[in-house]
C-alpha cells in the first residue's frame, strides 16, 4: 500500500505498543487495507525523520520511507508475532536505504569536476583535498556492515548512540563497540601508505 506523504507529515509521531503493531500486520495480510492505514498513520513519521535526518533531502527521505513500507507490506504474509517489532524492523530498513542513498552520492561526488581555470597552487590543494576524500570514503565502504552504518548513522546523521542501538537493534554499548571498532580500523588504515595492504578477509567481515 503506497504511503500518503501527506498524512505521515501530519500524523500523530507517537508508535503504538509492539503487540498491537503486530495485530495490524496480522490484519492486513488477512486483507484488511485500514489495519495498513492505521500502521502507517503510527510508524510514518518517526521513519520520516530519520529519512530526513540522514540526507537532509525531504523527496529522497519520502521516497525511501514508502519503499520501506513496500518491503514491509510484502513482509505481511509470513510476519510472526514476537519477532522483532515492526517499528524496529521499519527503522532498520529505512537506516539501510538510507545508507545505500548516501554511499551512491559519494560514488557520484568522485567524478571529475569540469576544466575550468585555476588559481595555481590552490588547484593542487583541492586535487589533494578530493584524494583524501575519496580514500576515506573507500574505506569506510570497505567496513563490515555493521560498523559502517553505525558510523555512518553517528557522524553523517549525527544520530546518538541510542538513536543508532534503536535502528540496529542492538544494545547501546553494542553500538559503542561498533564505533570503536570502526574508528580504530580506520585509523590504522589512512595511517597507512595509500594502497597498503588490506587487513584479512576474515577481519574485513567481522562485524
Amino acid at each position: 500500500m503506497p504511503l500518503d506523504a501527506q498524512s505521515a507529515r501530519e500524523a500523530p509521531a507517537e508508535a503504538g505498543a509492539p503487540e498491537e503493531d503486530d495485530a495490524l500486520m496480522a490484519r492486513f495480510a488477512a486483507g484488511d487495507r485500514r489495519a495498513a492505514q492505521l500502521l502507517t498513520e503510527r510508524l510514518a513519521p518517526r521513519a520520516l525523520a530519520v529519512a530526513m535526518r540522514m540526507l537532509a533531502d525531504r523527496h529522497e527521505a519520502e521516497d525511501v520511507t514508502q519503499e520501506a513500507f513496500l518491503r514491509l507490506w510484502r513482509q505481511a504474509p509470513s510476519w510472526r508475532a514476537g519477532q522483532a517489532a515492526p517499528g524496529t524492523w521499519l527503522h532498520r530498513v529505512v537506516a539501510n536505504l538510507c545508507i545505500d542513498r548516501l554511499r551512491r552520492r559519494a560514488r557520484m561526488s568522485d567524478a571529475p569536476p569540469p576544466d575550468r581555470e585555476d588559481e595555481g597552487p590552490s588547484a593542487l590543494e583541492r586535487i589533494s583535498a578530493r584524494q583524501e576524500a575519496a580514500r576515506l570514503r573507500a574505506e569506510i565502504d570497505a567496513l563490515p556492515d555493521r560498523q559502517r552504518a553505525a558510523l555512518t548513522m553517528r557522524h553523517f546523521a549525527e544520530m546518538s548512540n541510542p538513536e543508532i542501538a534503536e535502528r540496529l537493534g542492538v544494545s547501546v554499548e553494542a553500538v559503542e563497540s561498533l564505533l570503536a571498532r570502526a574508528r580504530r580500523r580506520l585509523a590504522q588504515r589512512l595511517a597507512a601508505p595509500a594502497g597498503g595492504a588490506r587487513a584479512p578477509a576474515d577481519e574485513r567481515r567481522r562485524p
